[in-house]
């Protein structure tokens, strides 16, 4: 039996605490039936799992892994599969949240949420019911291509058929359109108290907000078709500008940060899932070469250009310097004064992973109580930028390019402007000399570059946008050339050595989660090439033309 799709919501329920509808006796008496509870007491850990939830599921737990691919952070030591791009899971579930989160964590509950909310008339918690699958079956696709879609939360099956990525993406834009149908309505039992009482963690049952979500998704949406035929550029900027603009939109799962685990964030040093005390765990991670460059000067596309994001996002190293591990050889290869602290603000002079007793050294994403964004202004206005670009609409991109640095230094100094080095804050001032620089952004509209663009997206994700910013370079097959400068889009970015299995290709996807597919469904794996050991390297549907 397919465990994944079965597993009833008893559990879950009794973690929230709710209360049941259903007695005891009957409950013992068909224990796979669904206990009926109030939908409020549901999406509090539907939303949870969008990060990571209490059992640390979730995208932050498969970006530890994914952040070596795009080079935001390296495995400490030397050799990682992941940092050679050659992962296989093997019989484990190392890498698998994505699958567990869409299918298992979110799952029946957001489909029994949106049942009964439809049973009650509560169309504003079915339209965030359906943002949020939408927004799962663009995770799951973009991470695994071939997916599980038609008759995916059917518990009377035991067997599912894998189907293509369109079949995924088809999906994510009917329902996109019916969450919208049903935010816009106000009869029935609609009620903006009752979804904040659901809503307390992400948007607080701002309605309006969660339509701007709603077509955050599909701004990616349209963005993502970039290399196909049908591609279509107006439709990627409509919905950008009809997304989250300013800092208080940001969609984003907020931490409480108390003495329990579970309520602080997956990065945090309560929770130690950046380092721990095993340096032996490929998720012992430190910022990467690639990311430090590219804010301290060190990329040809910025040359000698300082960021003063760097000290609110990355770390500094015993000599008062920001550097970066390179993929595959670790800290080792770097100076002892030159290796970067961890996330944490631990010295790496020595080979140390312990994580502090407290946060009060740690910043950005990286603290306890920090809240992670999930989809930012920032991104919606580089989604702008990179589809003006394309349409040949040069200021218009210019603008749009500004605005998304511009909104990256606002997240930064509005959010996350704690425990940044005396001497390195943000002021409007250093913001707005960062801006003229022409090196960052030309006067002249028809200087601006594609690789400016999708570097700066990428440096203002940084983190949090891991599995995103994978996609981007996916799109761009890691080292594509721009047709218009002869220059790699990814300037400077650099594929490691690569994994025997890879037979010379990067990778593109993981595998299907191996618990839920390869012990119960091992003959369509077969079908669709997934028991191969270079699977991993098959490109997305969705990134050729």
């Amino acid at each position: 039996m397919k465990k994944i799709f079965s597993i009833t919501l008893l559990g879950s329920l009794l973690l929230l605490g709710a209360s049941c509808k259903k007695s005891i006796d009957e409950a013992y008496q068909n224990p796979n039936a669904p206990v009926r509870v109030p939908v409020n007491t549901l999406l509090p850990q539907i939303i949870s799992a969008m990060a990571a939830n209490y059992a640390g599921h979730g995208p932050m737990n498969d970006a530890r892994y994914a952040g070596a691919y795009i080079q935001n952070w390296q495995y400490y030591s030397t050799n990682s599969y992941f940092d050679q791009m050659g992962y296989n899971n093997g019989a484990g579930d190392v890498a698998q949240s994505t699958w567990r989160t869409h299918y298992y964590d979110i799952g029946q509950n957001n489909q029994r949420m949106m049942q009964w909310a439809a049973e009650e008339q509560r169309w504003d918690y079915v339209g965030v019911g359906k943002a949020i699958e939408a927004w799962g079956w663009m995770l799951v696709a973009d991470y695994y291509g071939e997916t599980i879609v038609e008759n995916a939360f059917n518990t009377s099956m035991l067997t599912f058929a894998f189907n293509r990525e369109d079949t995924a993406y088809a999906r994510i834009l009917s329902l996109c359109r019916e969450s919208l149908e049903n935010l816009n309505r106000t009869d029935g039992q609609v009620d903006a108290a009752y979804l904040a009482s659901g809503d307390t963690y992400f948007y607080n049952g701002d309605v309006s907000k969660w339509k701007k979500f709603t077509n955050g998704i599909l701004a990616r949406y349209y963005n993502h078709f970039s290399n196909k035929a049908d591609y279509k550029p107006d439709s990627a900027i409509y919905y950008a500008k009809a997304a989250m603009q300013t800092v208080d939109e940001i969609a984003s799962v907020k931490f409480i940060g108390n003495a329990l685990s579970a309520t602080n964030n997956f990065y945090g040093p309560r929770r130690g899932n950046l380092g721990g005390a095993s340096a032996a765990s490929p998720t012992a991670v430190r910022q990467g070469d690639f990311i430090a460059k590219l804010m301290t000067g060190g990329n040809a596309a910025f040359p000698g250009v300082s960021d003063p994001r760097a000290w609110y996002m990355l770390r500094g190293n015993a000599n008062g310097t920001i550097k970066g591990v390179p993929p595959v050889v670790g800290q080792n290869a770097l100076a002892a004064n030159d290796r970067p602290e961890n996330f944490w603000g631990v010295s790496q002079v020595t080979a140390s992973n312990t994580a502090p007793a407290n946060d009060d050294n740690c910043r950005y994403i990286f603290k306890n109580n920090a809240p992670y964004p999930v989809m930012t202004p920032a991104e919606m206005k580089f989604i702008i930028a990179e589809a003006e670009y394309k349409l040949g609409h040069r200021s218009n991109a210019l603008t749009a390019y500004q605005e998304g640095i511009s909104a990256s230094f606002d997240m930064l100094t509005s959010v996350y402007n704690l425990s940044i080095p005396a001497g390195k804050e943000i002021t409007p001032a250093i913001k707005a000399s960062f801006l003229a620089l022409p090196d960052v952004v030309p006067a002249n509209p028809n200087d601006l570059t594609l690789s400016k663009i999708m570097l700066q997206k990428y440096i203002a994700m940084f983190g949090y946008g891991v599995l995103e910013t994978w996609m981007d370079m996916r799109r761009y097959h890691y080292t594509d050339l721009d047709p218009e400068t002869g220059n790699q889009v990814y300037t400077d970015f650099q594929i490691p050595s690569l994994f025997a299995d890879n037979n010379g290709e990067y990778i593109y996807r993981y595998y299907p989660r191996y618990n839920a597919e390869r012990v119960w469904n091992f003959y369509e794996l077969q079908r669709i090439g997934a028991t191969s050991n270079n699977y991993h390297t098959k490109k997305l549907w969705i990134v050729q033309p």
